[in-house]
C-alpha cells in the first residue's frame, strides 16, 4: 500500500485504510474521507506540508502528517 502524502498530482486513488486515531478518523469520515472512498490528488504545497484532494465535490486541504495515516490503491 502507498501513502496519500506520497502520490502525485492528477492521480485517482481509492481510500484503503485510515491509521489515525480516534478523534482524526472522525474528522476525515466528516469530510467523506473514508474506506472504500475515490480521491483525486489536487496540488502539493511548495514545501509537501499539505495536500489538497478532491473528494466527491469537495476540496479538503490535509497536513502531511494526516495524510501519511491514508493508506490508497492507485485506480
Amino acid at each position: 500500500m502507498k501513502k496519500l502524502s506520497m502520490c502525485a498530482r492528477g492521480e485517482k486513488l481509492k481510500v484503503i485504510k485510515l491509521n489515525a486515531n480516534k478523534e482524526l478518523k472522525q474528522r476525515l469520515i466528516s469530510f467523506g474521507i473514508m474506506k472504500g472512498t475515490m480521491v483525486e490528488v489536487l496540488e502539493h504545497a511548495p514545501a509537501k506540508s499539505t495536500i489538497e484532494i478532491k473528494v466527491g465535490k469537495m476540496r479538503v486541504a490535509l497536513r502531511a502528517q494526516e495524510a501519511d495515516m491514508i493508506e490508497v490503491e492507485t485506480v
